[in-house]
C-alpha cells in the first residue's frame, strides 16, 4: 500500500514538473492558469489531466484537436513516480526520504529544461543550494550520504569553483565560453547535499556519461568535439551513479 502511494504521489508531483518543464523557461508563472493544449489553446479538463493515465486513455493525443502529445509528459510523470517509490524502498517513512523526494523531483525538471533549452533555472538550483545547506544542521540525518556542516560548505564553493575556473580557462584558451553559470551553480547545490568529496567522483562519472552520449555522433560526423551539449542532465546522471556506487567509494577509499 505505501509503494502504491509512493507511486502515485510521484506520478502527481511527475504532472507538476511537465508544467514547471514548460512554463519555466518562458517565465511564466507555475502556480497560476490552467493547463491547455499547446496546440489549439483548448483548456485541459481534470479528467483529462490525470498523470499517466489520461495519457493512454486519450491514445497520446488532444481531445479537441487530437494533436499528438508528446511521450516527454508521460515520461516525467514515470520517471518521477518511480523514483518516488525507489527512495521509499531504501529509506522508508523518514527525513531522508523527504529530501531524496525533493531532489528528484528538482533533478527531473532540471534534466529535460536544460536539455532542451541549455539553461538551467536559479528558480532550482537556488532553493536546492539552501536546502543542502539547511540539512547540514540536523545531527540525526544519515550520516552515510550527508556530509556535516564543514563538508557541506566546503562542497558548495569547491562545486562552484570548480566549473567557474574551467569556464575561465576555456574561454582564454579558445576566446569562448565552454559551460554555463547554470552547471556550476548546479553542481555547487549537489556539493552543499552531498560534501566535497563527493564533486570529483561526480564530475568524472558526468564527463563520461557526456563522452559516451556523443561518441556516435562523433562517429558520423554529427557533431564535433566543439559542439555545445547541455552539461546539466549529464551531472545528474553523474550524481545518481555516485549514490548508488557510494558504498563501493568508500570500501575503495578506505
Amino acid at each position: 500500500m505505501f509503494y502504491l502511494i509512493a507511486f502515485i504521489f510521484g506520478s502527481i508531483w511527475g504532472s507538476f514538473s511537465n508544467v514547471c518543464i514548460h512554463r519555466i523557461p518562458d517565465d511564466i508563472s507555475v502556480v497560476t492558469g490552467r493547463s491547455h493544449c499547446p496546440s489549439c489553446k483548448a483548456q485541459i479538463k481534470w479528467h483529462d489531466n490525470i498523470p499517466l493515465f489520461s495519457y493512454l486513455f486519450l491514445n497520446a493525443k488532444c481531445r479537441h484537436c487530437s494533436t499528438k502529445i508528446d511521450v516527454k509528459y508521460f515520461l516525467v510523470e514515470l520517471v518521477s513516480a518511480i523514483s518516488f517509490v525507489v527512495i521509499f524502498h531504501f529509506f522508508g517513512v523518514s527525513l531522508t526520504t523527504l529530501l531524496f523526494f525533493i531532489l528528484s523531483i528538482s533533478f527531473v525538471i532540471i534534466f529535460f529544461i536544460d536539455f532542451k533549452h541549455f539553461i538551467i533555472p536559479n528558480e532550482l538550483t537556488y532553493p536546492l543550494m539552501i536546502i543542502g545547506l539547511l540539512k547540514s544542521f540536523d545531527p540525526n540525518l544519515n550520516t552515510t550520504l550527508f556530509p556535516n556542516l564543514v563538508s557541506s560548505l566546503a562542497g558548495g564553493f569547491f562545486g562552484y569553483t570548480i566549473i567557474w575556473l574551467i569556464i575561465f580557462i576555456y574561454k582564454k584558451i579558445r576566446n569562448k565560453e565552454g559551460m554555463g553559470l547554470g552547471d556550476a551553480k548546479l553542481l555547487s547545490a549537489i556539493g552543499f547535499w552531498f560534501g566535497w568529496m563527493s564533486i570529483p567522483f561526480i564530475i568524472f562519472f558526468s564527463s563520461i556519461a557526456a563522452l559516451i552520449s556523443v561518441i556516435p555522433d562523433l562517429i558520423t560526423n554529427k557533431k564535433k568535439l566543439s559542439s555545445q551539449i547541455p552539461f546539466g542532465p549529464f551531472i545528474i546522471i553523474g550524481t545518481l551513479i555516485f549514490l548508488f556506487s557510494n558504498d563501493y567509494i568508500k570500501i575503495f577509499l578506505n
